[in-house]
Order: C-alpha cells, then structure tokens, then sequence
C-alpha cells in the first residue's frame, strides 16, 4: 500500500474530529469570521516545525504559490463556516462531497496537464459514488443559495488541493507548511478590520467562554493535525493521483458516522443524532464501495 495512501487515510480521521467540533462551535452562536480568525491565530502554531527544517526563505515561485495556497485556505473556510451557519450540515457537506472530486479531476488537468491513471479510474468512480452514498440525505432540499455556497466552496477546496501541490514541488515539505501557516496568520490579522469582528471579541465576551475555548483549540487542534497529513499525502502522491486522494473522503464520512453513533449513545446530551434503520444500511453500503475502492487501489 503506498505511503500517500495510508497516510490521507489518518488525514481524514481527524478531519472526522475536526468536522464534529466544528458541529458543537457553530452550534455555540459562533460566528464564521471570529471563527476564521481563532484558525488563522492557531495557524502560528507552524513555528514549531522550524527546529525540525533547514528553514530559509522560499523562492519567488514558492513564495507565489503559498500566498495563493493562503488565501484560497482562508477564503475557503470562510465560505465553509458559512455554509455551515446558514444551512443544515446535512446538506451542505453532501453537496461539497459530490462536487469536489470532479473538480480537483478538472484542476489536475488544468494545471498539470494530467489526468487519473487508467488503472485508477475504476477505483476513483468507486469512491466518488461511495461518497455520494453515505453522505446524502432522502430530501436534501437543494435551495439556490445552498448550491451557489456549496459549489464556491466546494471549488475552493478543491482548488487548496492543486495550489498545494504547486508549493510542494518548489519547497521542501515542512518548510512550505511553515510558511503556509504564516500567511495564514497573517492574512486572519485583517480581520482585525472589520468592526463587527472587533464587536463580538470585545464586546459579546460570549466568545471567549472557557468551555468554547477549550472545544474550538481542541477541534483546530486535530483539524490541524488533519491538514499537515493531507498536505504530507499530497507532496507524496503522484499529480495523477490528487483526484483520488479528494475521492477518499468518503473515508472521512465513515468516521464521522461512526463517531456521531458513539456520541449519540454514550454522551447524548453533547450531541444527539437520529438515525434510522435505512440510514445505517445506506452507510453499510457506502462502506462496502469504499473497501472495494480501497482493494482495487492496493491491488
């Protein structure tokens, strides 16, 4: 199994955590902006990778494609947080699942003129359905709003996955996330700007509740934790291969669904979901095509 492989595999189980603490945030009356810039502070956290790097200035090049890597990052939250504010979870990551990996397949060809291996293909089809399968609900109710959000998001992240992979053929692995990291700071800085960002740190002292504190830095802590695998998945895979690195997250939704069960039973009053008979062979379903994808991908 190639390293890439394993390794987006642990990526998305902590994005699994991250996405059920961003759940309990969001539900806490947090706003997206203040949100934004709790990540954005959290991101200076990459400082502590340099001990391990030989670090240095990037090249002009490098430096191009991490501001890029920053801004399509943070606009992208952005739009992800304010989905998730507006809409129902439900039907805001199915809509971004099903849109994303056709959209990294196109951006691979656009950028690197290169497209999913052939023996590939039948593994990539297997885990995009796969994913579609286990996220969707019976009535997703798809407004006009939503699927304008969602195809913005969708398109952001899917593009944070090529623009990655640019600053990872320039620069060394850690030093590109360090400086990743930076931008990230930096750029979350400005929301300093923004009055009513000012308004609801300042002011609404809500915000700064040591139980939020504690949920938001332990949610951006496997949230970060997830990102640093994933972008180590994607300095090691192939360009041809960024499409199925996206496919896989229905991986991602296998976890979730399983926590979201242990929650439910064992802790019911932090979080409480319903989930019927219907429901759990649908993601019995999704997980026989993800093991299938998976086993066409070793093979």
């Amino acid at each position: 199994m190639a390293l890439w492989l394993i390794v987006i595999i642990v990526a998305y189980f902590f994005y699994s955590l991250s996405s059920l603490g961003d759940k309990l945030v969001l539900s806490h009356a947090q706003k997206p902006k203040v949100y934004l810039l709790y990540v954005g502070m959290l991101s200076l956290l990459v400082l502590l990778f340099i001990p391990f790097t030989g670090f240095a200035l990037p090249s002009l090049g490098g430096l191009f494609w991490i501001m890029c890597t920053s801004i399509v990052f943070m606009v992208g939250l952005y739009a992800l947080y304010s989905a998730t504010e507006r809409f129902e979870v439900s039907r805001v990551i199915p809509l971004i699942g099903a849109l994303q990996p056709i959209m990294v397949l196109g951006l691979s060809w656009v950028f690197f003129r290169e497209l999913i291996a052939p023996h590939h293909l039948a593994a990539f089809v297997i885990l995009f359905l796969a994913s579609i399968v286990i996220s969707f609900e019976k009535n997703p109710h798809v407004t006009k709003s939503l699927l304008k959000i969602s195809v913005l998001a969708a398109f952001l992240a899917a593009l944070n996955f090529v623009v990655s992979k640019m600053v990872f053929l320039r620069e060394p692995f850690l030093q590109g996330v360090i400086w990743v990291g930076l931008f990230n700071f930096g750029f979350s800085l400005l929301l300093f700007f923004d009055s009513r960002v000012r308004k609801e740190i300042f002011v609404h002292k809500s915000h700064f509740k040591k139980k939020t504190l504690f949920l938001v830095v332990g949610t951006q802590a496997a949230g970060g934790l997830a990102g640093l695998l994933q972008n180590f998945s994607i300095s090691l895979a192939p360009a041809s291969s960024l499409s199925l690195l996206n496919a896989l997250r229905g991986v991602q939704y296998v976890f979730l669904f399983i926590l979201s069960l242990i929650f439910s039973v064992l802790l019911p009053k932090i979080l409480k979901e319903e989930i019927s008979k219907k429901a759990v062979i649908q993601k019995l379903v999704a997980i026989l095509m993800i093991v299938g994808g998976l086993v066409i991908l070793v093979a």
